[in-house]
């Protein structure tokens, strides 16, 4: 028996390639095994930047005794959860019935037909505040296979009909209109936290899209409440410890109400999507503050986590050598007075302390803070905390940094490029539209086959061996998309193209419902479905989102059909539970204000046409789709028998079928957007 983790692509499953436990990845070959020892399978899921798993890691799966009651009693099967969402979908919703609560790591129990009957997450290496240990978990679980096998089936049969009967049948029922999201508006301002900015209390999530749905909705409706919850937000979560006042970035979460203390972990995904949202606040307010977070938030994307082949690796870790070898979380990010003075001198340390928020009892553990930013510099500081924030920069250069999880996943890559793309044309970086394209070259060349088939993670340049989700299709999609309206090359909607119509050959219900794994996908105990947004938009909305805006440039009654059937489910949701659907919300108000698609012709270099072109990519009209190029281009179909108006550029505005006349003046183009 061996290990058998060696040859794996996540990063997540190589670290625990050494563990004395006899681990399986994922496949048949495991359930067989189970069968013919007549063994239950124990299910671990986790993933690389998850806290607990490493500290259930180091107690259990390396300590030989807990191993070998496992591997004498157990088949164990080890997933990451960020390659295989769909089996951590199936199982997750079964623990969240079974227990109320769910979390990673997940510690589930199997029978051989791959039925869960036992459920736990973070079980200790002994007894403590009411949970049992681990060693127990396991010899009881053990002892019921032994002496109770009828009833371990009865409780595996009931779980999995309970699940298979739960299918959403949410499609097909109109789509969302003024009236709902209005009540979306209303739930979120009641949930709002006045005081701090975002909604609900602690942990404390940054709600980016809410915060796309809130600048969409001011945008078309002019409401200056939801302008204010946005910016507020967003101003809030920069000057918190949530922000990575050094080297730009978001956390995770924050553990309190106030973003002062983060859970360190940065996520790919959360740092595209914010990326975004400020650049679109800049867009609507034109503040110098979300215009920073949008730059700094890029160029952490491309400093931290762009890896060597093009992509963008998934995370960073929380946790990392703390100067005694000790790994702790936050050890790179925080600081104390004494620290501060070592780097700084003691003068520019007490300017730092202030500015910075650091204080002598500290405002995370054992005496360190985390940085903050309560006030913006004064003109006369500005220069000096300058060189303060790049000496600090400097010295925590120095230390041991986070581990990075280096698997590239389709989907948090079409985010990311959508946001560089985005970022790099609003802000004259060409350099940020370049890293996108390089991204987006990544997928083609690597995730896709000749049928525009997704594989859902790379490393190093190579395939995983899973295959795309939903997600992966709607977020490359909208990557592409975003792509083709910033650089004028319609190869990229015609990329967007192939991927969407797979969504609706091979991942789509009876009325507009979605499924996350495809038709021919690998049958698990229930095919997975979930259209709510949680940390990264579901499948499901980002596949409206994308179908909705294909629809827009290229006139397809069927890809508009397949948005409005998809939306169905905000219709239902968005009024009840506003703030795990917001992209769905935000992708609404893209359909009630048209979609407007924009045409610009005439010849590159002329100033004219740049200048409308810039106009019409400042454009605040919710989900509006650009194409530029020259008059009967063939790279957009929106260039079609689109003249130059008196021999010079021109701009062409539509929506819901109709076309105002062209203009030729920048100030009548932003009055139409």
């Amino acid at each position: 028996m061996a290990n058998r983790l060696a040859h794996e692509t996540s990063p997540y499953l190589l670290q625990h390639a050494d563990n004395p436990v006899d681990w399986w990845p994922w496949s048949a070959e495991a359930f067989e095994e189970a069968r013919r020892r007549d063994v239950p399978v124990l299910l671990s899921v986790g993933y690389s930047s998850c806290h607990w798993c490493h500290v259930m890691a180091h107690e259990s799966f390396e300590d030989d005794a807990t191993a070998s009651l496992v591997n004498e009693n157990f088949v164990a099967v080890k997933v990451d959860r960020e390659e295989r969402p769909d089996v951590d979908a199936v199982y997750m919703e079964a623990v969240q019935a079974a227990t109320g609560q769910g979390g990673w790591p997940m510690t589930v129990f199997l029978t051989p037909d791959a039925a869960p009957f036992y459920f736990g997450t973070y079980f200790p290496p002994e007894p403590r505040h009411g949970m049992p240990s681990f060693p127990e978990v396991l010899e009881g679980v053990k002892g019921a296979w032994a002496d109770r096998r009828g009833e371990v089936g009865e409780v595996a049969e009931r779980i999995v009909k309970d699940l298979a009967g739960r299918s959403l049948a949410y499609g097909g029922d109109g789509v969302p209109g003024e009236e709902e999201l209005a009540q979306a508006l209303l739930g979120l301002t009641r949930e709002y936290d006045a005081t701090h900015g975002g909604f609900g209390g602690a942990p404390k999530f940054p709600p980016s899209m809410a915060l796309e749905f809130l600048l969409r909705h001011h945008a078309r409706t002019g409401s200056e409440g939801a302008l204010q919850m946005a910016s507020d937000t967003c101003e809030a979560m920069a000057r918190g410890g949530i922000y990575d006042q050094l080297g730009g970035g978001f956390a995770r979460y924050a553990v309190d109400r106030a973003w002062v203390v983060p859970h360190f972990e940065k996520m790919l995904y959360d740092n595209a999507l914010l990326c975004r949202a400020y650049a679109h606040l800049w867009k609507a307010t034109g503040s110098d503050l979300a215009r920073r977070v949008a730059l700094e938030t890029a160029d952490f994307l491309v400093r931290e986590l762009r890896t060597p082949e093009g992509g963008f690796a998934s995370a960073l870790d929380a946790d990392s050598a703390d100067g005694t070898g000790r790994h702790v979380e936050g050890a790179y990010y925080v600081w104390t007075p004494a620290q501060l003075t070592e780097v700084l001198g003691a003068e520019d340390a007490a300017l730092a302390a202030a500015h910075y928020g650091v204080t002598e009892d500290g405002t995370f553990e054992h005496g360190s803070s985390v940085l903050q930013l309560p006030q913006e510099a004064g003109p006369a500081d500005a220069g000096r905390i300058a060189s303060i924030a790049a000496r600090l920069l400097a010295a925590r250069e120095e230390r041991e940094r986070p581990g990075r999880d280096d698997k590239v996943v389709a989907a948090w890559n079409g985010l990311a490029i959508a946001a560089l793309a985005e970022t790099g044309a609003l802000f004259g970086r060409p350099d940020l539209v370049e890293r996108a394209t390089e991204a987006a070259d990544l997928l083609v060349r690597v995730h896709m086959d000749e049928s525009a088939r997704l594989t859902r993670t790379s490393k190093d340049g190579r395939a995983g061996t899973n295959d795309g989700v939903l997600e992966d299709y709607a977020d490359v999609a909208e990557g592409f998309l975003a792509l083709a309206a910033v650089t004028g090359e319609g190869a990229w909607l015609d990329f967007a193209g192939f991927l969407l119509d797979l969504v609706i050959d091979r991942f789509t219900a009876e009325g507009g419902a979605l499924y996350d794994t495809a038709h021919d996908a690998e049958a698990l105990i229930r095919r997975p479905q979930d259209p709510t947004d949680n940390a990264a938009p579901s499948g499901w909305t980002a596949a409206a989102g994308a179908l909705l805006s294909y629809a827009a440039h290229t006139g397809s009654v069927t890809h508009r059909a397949a948005a409005e059937g998809a939306l169905g489910v905000v219709k239902a949701l968005g009024p009840r539970a506003p703030r795990f659907i917001g992209w769905g919300l935000a992708v609404s108000e893209a359909l009630l204000d048209g979609p407007r698609e924009i045409a610009v012709v005439g010849a590159p270099d002329d100033e004219a046409f740049q200048e409308l072109r810039r106009t019409a990519l400042l454009a605040t009209a919710p989900g509006a789709v650009l194409a530029f190029g020259a008059p009967d281009s063939e790279e957009f179909p929106l260039l079609r028998d689109r003249p130059l108006v008196a021999g010079g550029p021109a701009a062409y505005v539509c929506r819901h079928f109709t076309c105002d006349a062209p203009v030729t003046d920048p100030d009548a183009l932003r009055r139409k957007l």
